[in-house]
Order: structure tokens, then sequence, then C-alpha cells
């Protein structure tokens, strides 16, 4: 089975579509050892399959409409977050903090991006806020990588020991990974209509996702490119974060296509947020698993009160096993589950071409939502889907069979670049991947300062 028809069948897709699909393989797009080329293409080409279904099931179309995949498309969209430019500069990918350390015994790599977590990480290290990156190796150098990894992440900051692909597939964690779907679907309680109007097959873009209803409690990245890219395909996306957390600047604009961002306090705002509920088709979470369950956000809880409601769900490890409960990035998950060794070299470890676990796991999100919206407009019932980026990393080292590296070069993301004006400056952005006949080109509005609308719809 090819990766796009896993991740298709992954997500609950008819296999009749996949002849609607047809890809421009480019030799050299992502290229690294393991076949993040045939990952990300699959991820997006589920994507936009789904978009497709879910565009054709509303405009009354049949057969659904053409999907074209592109990996230069698809590659740039792979780095999005590093092609930004805001008014020329380039964006911030990492904080100085957040790297790989050598240790007594190997390595390990942490994720300081976060103020909060800076000060998590030199809390467990027992050092002073303003410490320098030269005071953190020499600690990091008297520990082993393990204590190194559960004195942080005992402290609530995040690090990570460097494991090779065979220590991982040892590990607990590892083995409750692998046991699951790529994406786990449930149906939820309740019956509702679907509340979604037919499509205009005539209009000047199909919007598959017009007038749904998007609430979105998502941080870096996966999350947020999964909401960006149900912005693209016409929902209403409004992203909601506590006020005393803000997001990382260059993070938001990058992610923030399409969507308004406003600041909910869950706890005195809880009736104002109750009353966004009320008219929500989809729901989107992608803090650690458990987090929100004190504020009534568990899947459960919000079909009780929102019956047929989409509940979509993101976490690093999976809300299982003894890590089931644990922070994580995409950086983090390559270190665990050994794709850093497999593409590190002379004894140093590295990384994938891209925050491929990220991206990935967020365009199967996205797909995962679009065709539970369809399923919705047959049955009335809610759905819950989850995905977690370890699982996605099993995929990836266990189960996709490289292709052989031909095609026309890629020429690199200069083509699928656009720029354009908005409250935040000038941005140059990489234009969305995610294609089929008749779908939207962009972004309907570019982002917008982080928590800078109200609470509420816009319409």
């Amino acid at each position: 089975m090819t990766a796009v028809n896993y991740a298709w069948s992954a997500v609950g897709g008819d296999p009749a579509h996949l002849a609607r699909l047809t890809s421009v393989v480019r030799e050299g797009a992502l290229r690294a050892r393991l076949p993040v080329r045939e990952l990300a293409r699959a991820c997006v080409g589920a994507c936009a399959l789904a978009a497709a279904e879910l565009a054709g099931r509303r405009a009354g179309l049949d057969p659904v409409p053409a999907v074209r995949l592109d990996d230069a498309a698809v590659a740039a969209a792979f780095h999005s977050e590093r092609l930004l430019r805001i008014d020329g500069r380039a964006p911030v990918a990492f904080a100085p903090l957040s790297r790989f350390w050598r240790t007594a015994d190997g390595w390990v790599r942490t994720h300081a991006n976060y103020p909060h977590h800076r000060a998590r990480l030199l809390d467990a290290l027992g050092l002073p806020a303003e410490s320098s990156v030269p005071e953190v190796a020499a600690r990091f150098a008297a520990l082993t990588a393990l204590e190194a990894e559960e004195s942080v992440y005992g402290a609530g900051g995040l690090a990570v020991a460097l494991r090779t692909p065979a220590r991982w597939r040892a590990h607990e964690q590892a083995a409750e990974v692998a046991a699951r779907p790529l994406v786990e679907r449930e149906l939820l309680d309740g019956v509702r209509a679907s509340g979604l109007a037919p499509l205009d097959a005539d209009a000047a873009a199909l919007l598959p996702a017009a007038g749904v209803r998007v609430l979105d409690l998502t941080r870096v990245l996966a999350g947020p490119v999964a909401t960006r890219t149900l912005a693209l395909l016409g929902a209403d996306v409004l992203r909601l974060d506590a006020p005393w957390l803000p997001e990382l600047p260059d993070q938001h604009a990058d992610t923030g296509f399409g969507k308004r961002s406003a600041t909910l306090d869950l706890t005195a705002g809880r009736d104002r947020f109750e009353e966004l509920l009320r008219s929500a088709d989809v729901v989107v979470t992608g803090y650690r698993p458990g987090a929100l369950d004190r504020f009534g956000l568990s899947p459960g809880a919000l079909s009780a009160r929102r019956p047929g409601l989409i509940v979509a769900q993101v976490s690093a490890w999976g809300g299982y096993g003894p890590w089931g409960g644990r922070r994580g990035f995409d950086s983090l998950v390559q270190v665990a589950t050994g794709i850093a060794v497999t593409e590190g070299s002379a004894g140093e470890p590295g990384a994938l071409p891209a925050q491929a676990l990220d991206h990935g796991s967020g365009y199967l999100l996205a797909a995962a939502v679009l065709r539970a919206l369809t399923e919705r407009s047959y049955d009335g019932r809610g759905r819950g889907v989850r995905l977690a980026l370890a699982r996605t990393a099993h995929w990836l080292t266990e189960g996709i069979r490289p292709e052989p590296d031909a095609g026309a070069p890629y020429e690199g993301p200069d083509a699928r670049l656009a720029e354009t004006d908005g409250p935040l400056g000038r941005l140059r952005y990489a234009l969305p991947p995610v294609s089929f006949t008749g779908g939207p080109a962009h972004w309907s509005r570019p982002p917008e300062p982080w928590g800078s609308s109200p609470a509420r719809w816009s319409a």
C-alpha cells in the first residue's frame, strides 16, 4: 500500500476517491534518509482528498473534484515557519537553550522556546535565570542522558534523551504507540443536523468548510497547521489562548492565516466559552492529554453539552502509556524515537529536513476533521479524532516504503511563495499545498496580532 493510500484509509476515506488524485514528483524535495517526502505528500494528499470530498458532497458534484499534489508545494508548506518573512526579517526558530547537549554518556535535547519552559529547565539544573549556554552545558555534562531527562521533566520542563531506534522500540511507550492506529476515530454521543448549507458549484471558489465554526485551542505546531488549513477551506476559526500564555510572535504569524485570535480565561470567562460552544461545529485541542479536562473539555464532556460536535486532539506522545501525560514537541519526538540517530552522522545527532511530524500530523488532523464533517452530514453524529506525533513518527520509521528519487528536479520554494500586507506588516509566506479543482488558492485574510479579536464568532 502506498503512503497516500494508507493515510486516506487511516481517516476512513473511500478508496474509490483515490482515482481522483494525481501527483507531481520532484526529485530532491525534502531529501532525507527516511521517507519524509512520501510522508508529506501522503498527509497533504489525504487532506486535499477530504476537502474535495466534502466540497463534492455539499455542491452535489459527482465525481468529487480532482486533486493535484505537487512535491514543490508540499515541501514549501512543510518549511512554512522557516520561509516566513515579516518586513524582510527571518523568524526566530529556536531559542538558545533549545538544542542538543552532550551528557556524561550521550546526548539530550531540550525545548525552551517559551519563557516558562526555559525557567523550569534552569530550575531543574539548579541554575539562575540569567545562566548562559556554557553554564547549562556544564550541568548537562555532569548528568547521564536519562538523569537529565527525568530531572527536567520532573520540574515541568522539556528534555529527552537521545535513543537509537532499537532502544525506542524496547521502550514501553513505543509499544503503546505502535498498538494504536495512525488516526484514532470514534463516534461520540448525541445527534444533530449538520447545519451546513449546500455550496454553489459555480462559485468563484469551492469552500468545503464554509459555515463551519471551529474553536482552536492549540499551540505549536501541528494543531495550528490543522486549523490554518480549515481556515483556508472556509471555516470560521477562532483561536483562544489564556491571557497569561501569549504565543511566540513568529509562530503566531506563520500559523495565523485565515484565523481570528482572542484571549479567554476558561475559568473567569466560562460563560463566554459555553456561549461559543453552543454554536461550534468543531473543537481542536493541542495541549498535553488531560490538561484541559478540568475545564470540562474532554471529548465526552464537550459532546454532552454540544451533541454532534467534532472533537479533534493532537499530542506529542499519545494519551496512554507511561508518557501519556508528558508535554512534547516535534524536535523531542525525533530524538526519543531514534529519528535523530538515523538522520545524524559522525556520532552527531541530526534532524529531519523539516518539522515533518508536526506538519504531517497537522494535515492528517485537518483531513480527519473534514472526513468527520462529511460523515456527520449523513448521520448527524459527532466524532472524536486523535493523533500523536509519536505515532506519526512510527509510521515514518516503520511503515512507509521509500520511493525512487525520480521526477522533475526540485528547484526550491521560490515559485511557491507569495507576499501580502497585513496588520503584522509585509509578509512573505508559503502558499497552501492543499489543491483541488475549484478550491481556494489563498487564505481569505492575513494573520492578525495575537489576542486582538473579541471572543465571539465572526458572523
